[in-house]
């Protein structure tokens, strides 16, 4: 009767793990623009780029991503 009982409570607890989370949205949200920044000092600043400059940011990202082309590397 215990062992029956034991098997019943390990089944359960078995089961329990298998429910699905509720997925909510969450994290930070910001009504700013992504070139405003975040306040941070480097090293998570590029070195060069002033917070609100539009222009430098799109510049940055320019340069990062023409580092990332693989095109651009290929002879």
């Amino acid at each position: 009767m215990i062992r029956a009982a034991l098997l019943i409570a390990a089944g359960a607890l078995a089961l329990a793990g298998c429910a699905e989370r509720e997925q909510t949205a969450s994290g930070i949200k910001s009504d700013q623009q992504v070139y405003q920044g975040t306040g941070k000092q480097p090293p998570f600043m590029a070195a060069g780029w002033k917070q609100g400059d539009r222009a430098a940011w799109e510049a940055q990202i320019k340069t990062r991503t023409q580092g990332q082309n693989d095109y651009v590397k290929v002879p």
